[in-house]
């Protein structure tokens, strides 16, 4: 679904992105089968996890694509969820997801899972399991276990699936897979991408307990995790669970997803063989930050040789500067978040969310750039639901691509060591590595085929 050349001057805002990309918008155990919706036709009726932050914009999104109803909405905390009950009166609200699907699950055909990223995965299996189609956030979801058995189920039950990294539908993200694919910098030898974001702590969270707000449902947030205090003060509850270890994934699962997926679609990558921290560990709770992460793959017919390094920095660590040299840049005047890919025939630099340049300057200084078009993400997931077509960041590609961030999150707990990694296996070759690749749930929340 192409909708219109993108423009927009360098700096680009993500909520600018969102607003151009979307422009046609407006302003106990929880086992259940045999629920399936009639396929849709014409009318797509979807469900909402979530309701404020990231959520709303995928609401406001999807209810903006052709033939779409809101049907219903959940949300733990009823005071975040005012806005989208104002604007989708219509819809049924619940606090409870299992009650959600049990009570709709005649009357919908999709969902997006717009929640904590502990969560992810327990919802969007259920909703596959009952023929749903799903529209996932990214990190695609908190451990590598869930993220496997999400792909799998995907398939088996043959829905349509997309996850939240509307860039890669992008003009700027698009164009510069195109030039990485046409091999305008030759070969590709090494990767680095970086993000300034500080989504981790240094701080233990404070031994307290605080009373938990009338408009929030402690125990329903907690979900698949143990029970623990409640602390006030924005420490968990709306966005600072990011920073903790059992329901975000830091700096890479937020940003990550986004700006390793151009790498993953110019190259072709699979799943990386090894996995080396070079930064802090986190603490007891809190991820760290100034995380160094090396992903090391396969070859493929885009690299250079039989293996390729791709390295994430994030918070105030960054590529040498031998590296930023290579884009005529000093460390300082890096931008926030980006990637640099070195080429044996030279190297393209893709700042979030921007324009692709290409380097040296003088080499390239008469080079046209390919005008590129943007594509809706959300419309495009809403007309696969409907069989026009098919997404192009479903669960088959987000899959390994959150795995790959997923293993930089584990590889952080063990600093300076390098993690040989059996993807068919699921399992490092260090045997305490194993125990973070699938988390149990606690008892009472246990999920059907997780």
């Amino acid at each position: 679904m192409k909708i219109m050349h993108t423009t927009s001057p360098a700096q680009t805002s993500r909520r600018t992105f969102l607003k151009t990309l979307g422009s046609a918008a407006f302003a106990a155990p929880f086992i259940t089968s045999g629920l399936l919706a009639n396929p849709p036709s014409t009318r797509v009726r979807h469900a909402s996890f979530g309701t404020a932050g990231m959520a709303w914009e995928d609401i406001r999104m999807l209810a903006g694509a052709p033939n779409v109803e809101i049907v219903a909405l959940c949300d733990v905390d009823t005071k975040r969820a005012g806005e989208a009950q104002k604007h989708f009166p219509k819809a049924r609200f619940y606090q409870d997801w299992r009650k959600l699907l049990e009570a709709e699950a005649g009357n919908i055909d999709s969902v997006n899972v717009s929640t904590p990223d502990h969560m992810h995965a327990p919802i969007a299996v259920s909703s596959m399991l009952l023929g749903k189609a799903v529209y996932g956030q990214k990190p695609l979801a908190h451990n590598l276990y869930e993220t496997r058995r999400m792909v799998e189920i995907a398939r088996e039950k043959q829905v349509a699936t997309q996850m939240g990294i509307q860039i890669h539908s992008g003009a700027y993200y698009r164009g510069a897979v195109s030039l990485l694919r046409s091999g305008v910098i030759g070969k590709v030898k090494e990767v680095h991408s970086w993000s300034g974001k500080f989504w981790g702590d240094n701080n233990p969270l404070p031994n307290r307990e605080d009373p938990v707000p009338a408009h929030f449902d402690w125990d329903l947030w907690l979900g698949v995790r143990e029970a623990r205090p409640f602390i006030g003060g924005r420490y968990y509850h709306p966005e600072n669970w990011r920073k903790r270890l059992d329901f975000g994934v830091g700096t890479l699962g937020d940003m990550a997803c986004h700006i390793f997926d151009p790498v993953f679609g110019a190259l072709g990558l699979g799943a990386p063989i090894s996995v080396r921290s070079e930064g802090p560990a986190p603490g007891k709770t809190n991820w760290a930050i100034n995380a160094q992460i090396v992903l090391t793959f396969k070859g493929t017919a885009q690299t250079a040789e039989d293996t390729i390094k791709v390295t994430w920095y994030d918070g105030r660590a960054r590529p040498p500067a031998e590296i930023i040299a290579l884009i005529e840049k000093e460390p300082k005047t890096l931008p926030g978040q980006g990637s640099i890919f070195v080429g044996t025939d030279g190297v393209l630099f893709l700042e979030h969310i921007n324009p692709a340049r290409l380097f040296p300057s003088e080499k390239f200084a008469d080079f046209k750039f390919p005008r590129e078009r943007s594509n809706n993400h959300w419309i495009q997931f809403i007309e696969a639901v409907r069989d026009n077509g098919k997404t192009s960041a479903g669960f088959d590609f987000a899959g390994p691509l959150t795995e790959a961030v997923l293993l930089g999150g584990v590889a952080s707990r063990f600093p300076k060591t390098e993690l040989k990694w059996d993807a068919a296996a699921l399992k490092f070759d260090l045997a305490e590595a194993n125990q973070y690749v699938r988390v149990p749930y606690r008892k009472g929340w246990e999920v059907e085929k997780l």
